[in-house]
This record gives C-alpha cells, sequence and structure tokens, in this order.
C-alpha cells in the first residue's frame, strides 16, 4: 500500500473531510499539522502549496484540497 501523508492546519473542513474519508476508506495515513510543526510550511510553500490539506502519496504527485477521485484511486 502506498504511503499516505497529509498536512494539515487546525479548523481545516477540508482537511477533516480528507481525513474523514481516508479513515471510510481503510486507508492509513500520517498527519503533519503545519500549526504544530511549522518546519513543514517552507517546504510546502516552495512546492506552490497555498492551501491545506496537501496530500502527499508515494510515487504520485502532491495534491492540495479535498479531492475523492484523487484519494479513491487508492483503494484501486
Amino acid at each position: 500500500m502506498a504511503q499516505v501523508t497529509v498536512f494539515t492546519k487546525n479548523n481545516c473542513v477540508q482537511c477533516k473531510m480528507t481525513k474523514r474519508y481516508l479513515d471510510g476508506i481503510g486507508i492509513g495515513y500520517e498527519e503533519i499539522n503545519i500549526e504544530e510543526q511549522p518546519e513543514y510550511l517552507a517546504q510546502l510553500k516552495e512546492a506552490g502549496f497555498k492551501q491545506t490539506p496537501v496530500v502527499q502519496i508515494a510515487g504520485q504527485e502532491a495534491f492540495s484540497g479535498f479531492q475523492p477521485a484523487a484519494l479513491k484511486s487508492l483503494t484501486a
């Protein structure tokens, strides 16, 4: 199974929806809250991301926002 990392921040509706979706389809993931671990913020900004969540799936291009179609590919 691909390794999944979800970069989140507090009070982020799309972050909550992404985590709930992954939980619902039984996909494990590592959550990194950029408000609690701000050292990741520069890395995300350098990659061009301006919103959370940012989802990194091993072997795929990272994306931001709640994207159920992209997440569903994990179960294929």
